[in-house]
């Protein structure tokens, strides 16, 4: 798939087929992930693969709209570690540009995926570091759910074009 496409034709799945997403595809997205970009190049990051049905269900609980099935769930984090100390706010860009890698090469690969925010709601964030047991100093951003589609799924494609958006000076 052409990058052009991929990007036009991107779309959130929220249901799923129980077929499983192999470790080579799971890497491929990883790779995806970490090739984003991040202030002052400090990837301040960490991803969680949820690939067990007790930590999916635990994550499935904690999140308010996040119910979907999905054969994996990948939980990308926040690792303070590497923040950059006096622009902590960046690491909200680099973990989203992170995550939108996910959900277009996922596409790109023939699946589906949906993002739900975890990041700033600290109820969340806390619950959800509970259920994938994060190392301290790590915040859980957001969860990607992520597998086939499922037949059934009636998403489509939106053309999100606005040329109201739009100032050129």
């Amino acid at each position: 798939m052409e990058t052009i496409e991929a990007l036009l034709t991107r779309k959130s799945v929220r249901s799923f087929k129980s077929q499983e997403v192999d470790e080579e595809t799971i890497n491929t997205l990883l790779k995806a992930a970490m090739a984003a970009p991040s202030a002052v190049n400090r990837q301040p990051w960490v991803f969680y693969v949820c690939k067990s049905q007790e930590v999916k269900n635990a994550v499935i609980k904690a999140m308010p709209f996040g119910k979907y099935k999905s054969p994996i769930i990948i939980v990308p984090c926040i690792d303070e570690s590497r923040a950059i100390p006096f622009m902590h706010d960046l690491v909200n860009c680099d973990l989203s540009a992170a995550t939108e890698n996910i959900l277009l090469a996922a596409h790109a690969l023939g699946l589906g995926a949906v993002w739900c925010a975890v990041y700033p709601d600290k109820k969340r964030e806390k619950d959800i570091a509970t259920a994938i047991k994060c190392k301290k100093g790590e915040t859980p951003f957001s969860a990607i759910y992520i597998g086939f589609p499922d037949d059934e799924d009636k998403s489509k494609v939106k053309d999100k074009y606005n040329h109201k958006n739009v100032v050129i000076i």
